[in-house]
């Protein structure tokens, strides 16, 4: 078990890594995200940028299977977050993500500390449309809270 949540946290950081050393120019002007697919592991990522209470939240929705991984409770997706403020990262911080699905299952989990200001939960996306997903998160300058729409396109 701990071999698997420090792989998931390295394979985090990784990701974490090279999202914020990318060239963001060639993320093209959608307000709602987009798939994007790296290099010759072909990582299904899906990446989401919000601002809530002057912190930059950064979140990443990756399919573990991509990723060559499993969870031992059977979750299919990782979520991932970064929290930024005055272009310092956040690394204290408490939190939970819900996902809602397309027919109104919820699924809550508590965010995991991966260190160096990376937060991460797993999850299981097993119906096409849209994903509700909200974060509730605290941090040394109260609570917050992000919301996206992560679009789930496979069967």
């Amino acid at each position: 078990m701990k071999k698997i949540i420090t792989l998931i946290g390295l394979v985090c950081v990784m990701v974490a890594g090279s999202s914020w050393a990318m060239d963001h120019s060639k993320m093209g002007k959608k307000a709602n995200g987009g798939m994007e697919h790296g290099g010759a592991q072909e990582m299904k990522t899906f990446k989401e940028m919000v601002m809530v209470d002057g912190i930059h939240a950064e979140f990443q929705v990756m399919e573990l299977a991509s990723m060559n991984m499993t969870d031992p409770k059977g979750h299919t997706h990782h979520v991932m977050a970064s929290f930024m403020k005055d272009n310092e990262k956040i690394s204290q911080a408490v939190g939970k993500i819900k996902l809602i699905s397309p027919s109104g299952k919820e699924q809550i989990a508590t965010l995991k500390d991966f260190g160096s200001g990376m937060f991460a939960a797993n999850f299981t996306i097993d119906e096409k449309g849209k994903w509700g997903v909200i974060c509730l998160f605290k941090d040394g300058g109260g609570k917050h809270t992000a919301k996206f729409w992560y679009p789930h396109d496979a069967a």
